[in-house]
C-alpha cells in the first residue's frame, strides 16, 4: 500500500531543497506529485516539474470535469493566483509511493480525498527571522523581484499555520530546517522508513 507524503510549511523554510533531495533519494522510490498554478513561472522554474502551470481557462476546464482535488486561491497585487492539485491520472497509490508540496489546507484535502491511512504530513518549521531573511534573498535574485508579494505571503503564512489550525488538522510532529539541511533530510528519511 502506498502513502503520500505532503511536505508542508512556511514560505522561505526550505520546502523545495528538501523536496528534491528526498526524491534523489534512491532508497525511498518516491514519486512526484506536480502540483498546478496560474501564477507565472519564476526564472529557473522548469513546466512539468517545479507546478504546472496553466491558465485561468485551462484551470476553469479542469474544475468543470471534476479533476480538481483541493484549490487555493491567493489575491496577489498582481491579481489572482491559484494553486491547486490534480487527479490526472499519474498517482496509483497500489504500487508507488509520493510526495508532494503543499499548504496545511491542501494536506487536508489530500488526506480527506485519498484517505488519513494513505496521506502522512511532513512539516518544516524555520526561525521566522531566518525565513525572512531566506525569502528576502531568493527575491532578489529574480529578474522582477516582487517585495511586496514576498511579505503578503510572509504575513499570510502566520495565519495559515497558526498552532490551532495545525491542532485542527492534527499535526503535531515538525522538523526543523535550521542548521543543517542534510540532518533534518535524515529526520525525514527516517520517519518515511519508519512508516
Amino acid at each position: 500500500m502506498g502513502y503520500i507524503y505532503c511536505l508542508m510549511g512556511k514560505s522561505s523554510s526550505g520546502k523545495d531543497t528538501i523536496f528534491k533531495l528526498l526524491l534523489q533519494r534512491q532508497d525511498l522510490e518516491l514519486k512526484r506529485i506536480v502540483p498546478y498554478t496560474t501564477r507565472p513561472i519564476r526564472s529557473g522554474e522548469t513546466p512539468g516539474k517545479e507546478y504546472n502551470f496553466v491558465s485561468t481557462k485551462e484551470k476553469d476546464k479542469l474544475l468543470a470535469d471534476g479533476k480538481v482535488i483541493e484549490i487555493r486561491e491567493y489575491a496577489t497585487i498582481h491579481g489572482p493566483w491559484f494553486y491547486f492539485t490534480v487527479d490526472d491520472g499519474n498517482i496509483d497509490l497500489e504500487n508507488n509511493d509520493y510526495l508532494v508540496i503543499g499548504t496545511l489546507e491542501a494536506y487536508v484535502k489530500i488526506r480527506d480525498y485519498y484517505g488519513s491511512s494513505r496521506v502522512e504530513p511532513i512539516y518544516i518549521t524555520v526561525d521566522d527571522g531566518l525565513r525572512l531573511h531566506r525569502a528576502l534573498e531568493r527575491e532578489r535574485g529574480q529578474e522582477s523581484p516582487k517585495y511586496e508579494e514576498m511579505c503578503r505571503r510572509f504575513l499570510s503564512d502566520q495565519a495559515d499555520f497558526s498552532e490551532e489550525n495545525l491542532k485542527k488538522a492534527g499535526v503535531s510532529r515538525e522538523f526543523k530546517n535550521e542548521d543543517n539541511i542534510d540532518i533534518v533530510c535524515q529526520e525525514i528519511v527516517n520517519y518515511i522508513k519508519n512508516r
